[in-house]
């Protein structure tokens, strides 16, 4: 896949008006020029900030939100209100203004000149009022935004601008997602269904199926060549299991797992598709389940759902592009059993097969299992344990008039002992901030047993994002208490019907 970053760009727009003067407007672009070569130096942005002349009045203002509606690349729009900018003049701006906003309420100068101010240095540095007169407006408009306060050299104001590029990014992405479902949901199981029109509303992504006799095809079609070459990928990366090894009883399982891989990269590459789901109940003509191809393919930052579970998909694709190029790493996960002795309760997450590599640092066994659901042959499988460290796990559900997302910060854990025969990629944490809390406010709030498990980007992402494209989120975490939780979930469910309208 290309990189999520390649070509995208924030733009920083800089408030003024005509009542300083020249001299004072060449300040103006100067210092805001400064503040833009401060953010551009940080490490923590993973995109280029783009210096926009400053803007004076309305029209301008109207016409710059437009382009940047317009521009592909433009992820999103950071604002700083340098002099005092009447905020009337951002009306027609604002309300035109489609992608995400950040408000930088900063300054040029750090410390204060004490013994050289003078009216003229007041008039140049006004935006401790200028970016309030803003942010009224913004507030009364509900003009949604990130504000973000402090110096642009300041690592803390660089680290919240870098967040925030980031989940602009993830909704860029979203905005032009194509999803493929190979196949239909598990049958009987509620929540992975849901409203693909709405999602595509909300989210502008594309969600569609395919028989999965159309990827059969892709499969068979794969030249040999582009199995031998995958084969040999294999045998390098990764601890394969003598059995699969060149000569092993087993490699021809391994060579059909390649083919399975080449075709479903080819299909998505080919349909430009970013995410996809498959389902062990429709298999058509598969030989195997995907396990390796998938763990493989969602490594490449595709966003992947099992039992066709398509809001998944989204989730992973969207913690993908967030965390591009952080350490850690992004994966499908599922609560799947519980340590409860007391006082030592952990979550073991784990799936059929289908377990991102990017949760480890280590090298992933390469292995073969017979899977006792599917009606195939026995699938090819990465077996890990997820790297000890923060994480978060998340879950999209349909609540039939909103789409809700619950989030659980996590601290993930090395097992409390080795687990020899469970052949499959897995993750222990203990939730925040202790497991029956977690548990109940998780169960009161609806959320998906599917979710995303995140070590590259957190809790403040995934509440940009949420912010981005209007969708509710229920975080638990280190405060959080069941009552507090449950009166949370009602306050959103009013506002969030309310928002709708009539």
């Amino acid at each position: 896949m290309n990189t999520p970053f390649d070509g995208k760009q924030i733009w920083f727009l800089t408030g003024s008006q005509d009542l300083y003067g020249e001299d004072t407007l060449r300040q103006v672009a100067e210092q805001s020029q400064q503040v833009v070569a401060a953010l551009n130096e940080a490490a923590e942005i993973p995109v280029p900030i783009e210096w926009k002349p400053v803007l004076k009045d309305r029209d301008a203002i109207r016409r710059a939100a437009l382009d940047a509606n317009s521009d592909p690349n433009c992820l999103g729009v950071v604002v700083w209100m340098h002099t005092f900018s009447p905020a009337k003049m951002w009306i027609l701006g604002l309300d035109a203004l489609a992608k995400p906003m950040l408000h930088l309420h900063t300054q040029a100068n750090v410390e204060l000149p004490w013994a050289d101010i003078d009216m003229d240095f007041m008039n140049l540095n006004q935006a401790a009022h200028g970016d309030r007169e803003f942010a009224y407006l913004a507030t009364r408009m509900a003009t949604p935004r990130k504000t973000v306060v402090g110096h642009a050299t300041h690592p803390a104001v660089r680290a919240k601008v870098g967040t925030w590029a980031r989940a602009a990014a993830g909704r860029d992405a979203l905005t032009n997602l194509r999803l493929a479902r190979f196949g239909d949901n598990m049958r009987g199981v509620a929540v992975t269904e849901g409203d693909k029109t709405e999602a595509e509303i909300r989210l502008g992504t594309s969600v569609n199926t395919w028989g999965v006799n159309d990827l059969v095809e892709r499969v068979e079609a794969v030249p040999q060549a582009d199995v031998d070459a995958l084969l040999a990928e294999y045998d390098e990366t990764y601890d394969v299991a003598p059995e699969l090894r060149a000569g092993g009883e087993r490699r021809e399982s391994l060579a059909y797992g390649a083919r399975l891989e080449a075709g479903m990269r080819s299909f998505l590459e080919e349909g430009s598709f970013g995410a996809f789901t498959t389902n062990f109940e429709d298999l058509g003509g598969l030989r195997q389940l995907p396990g390796l191809p998938v763990q493989r393919l969602m490594a490449a930052g595709y966003g992947f759902g099992a039992e066709g579970d398509w809001k998944t998909a989204i989730l992973v694709r969207a913690a993908k592009v967030m965390g591009h190029g952080l350490p850690g790493g992004a994966s499908l996960m599922e609560d799947y059993t519980y340590e409860l002795t007391e006082g030592k309760e952990k979550i073991l997450g784990a799936h059929m097969l289908e377990i991102c590599p990017t949760l480890t640092a280590s090298t992933p066994r390469l292995e073969i299992h017979p899977l006792g659901i599917g009606n195939r042959e026995d699938p090819v499988r990465l077996v890990f344990d997820t790297d000890p460290g923060e994480g978060i796990v998340v879950a999209l559900s349909d609540l039939r008039e909103r789409f809700r997302l619950t989030a659980n910060v996590v601290d993930i854990v090395p097992p409390d002992a080795e687990l020899p025969n469970l052949p499959v990629a897995r993750a222990v944490w203990q939730p925040r901030p202790d497991f029956a809390t977690s548990a109940e406010c998780w169960l009161t709030a609806g959320g998906a047993h599917h979710t995303v498990l995140s070590t590259a980007v957190g809790r403040e992402a995934f509440e940009d994002l949420a912010d981005m494209v209007g969708l509710e989120l229920a975080t638990i975490d280190a405060g959080t208490t069941t009552r507090s939780f449950a009166q949370e979930l009602r306050w959103n469910a009013a506002y969030h019907r309310l928002a709708q309208g009539l």
